[in-house]
């Protein structure tokens, strides 16, 4: 099942600041995505900015630009794609997940991931983080990234504040 398992993350990222870069598509899984993303960074201390894009296709291109502007110490990257009738699913989800993966590599930005890719909308609907969902993908993808930030600042001897 999904979800069991995962950590139980409490980060500490006190004034990092945040693109929360969110697909347009399915309002309702939308709101809730971004909504765990902005608890996440309150509750961590860090300051969002949300960036609204047209959909999961074109996270990628405004992630890079984010983790390219040294605007941003975190970009995470929010949205939903529901498997249809024919291949646009596959299609959309790997160049969004490959085009996510190269940003975080090649800026040493952490990416939190935070794009569902389900095949019915209830399953989107479950992981949404909303008053009726069983997980909250856009809290958890938030708190990954902050946590990868704080990780690859100790590695790198950056100064963070505590």
């Amino acid at each position: 099942m999904s979800g069991q398992g995962a950590p139980e993350l409490t980060v500490s990222a006190v004034d990092a600041r945040v693109a929360i870069v969110a697909a347009s598509w399915h309002v309702e899984v939308m709101d809730g995505l971004v909504a765990g993303a902005l608890r996440a960074c309150e509750s961590a201390g860090a300051i969002p900015f949300l960036i609204r894009v047209a959909g999961s296709f074109e996270l990628p291109i405004v992630a890079k630009a984010c983790a390219a502007s040294d605007e941003y110490d975190v970009v995470v990257a929010l949205g939903v794609v529901i498997r249809g009738d024919t291949p646009h699913f596959e299609y959309v989800c790997a160049a969004a997940t490959d085009g996510l993966s190269q940003v975080a590599l090649d800026y040493l930005v952490p990416v939190g991931f935070g794009l569902l890719t389900c095949d019915t909308e209830a399953q989107a609907l479950a992981r949404a983080g909303l008053a009726s969902s069983t997980e909250d993908k856009g809290l958890e993808a938030t708190q990954a990234a902050l946590s990868t930030w704080r990780i690859l600042a100790g590695i790198t001897g950056e100064s963070l504040p505590q």
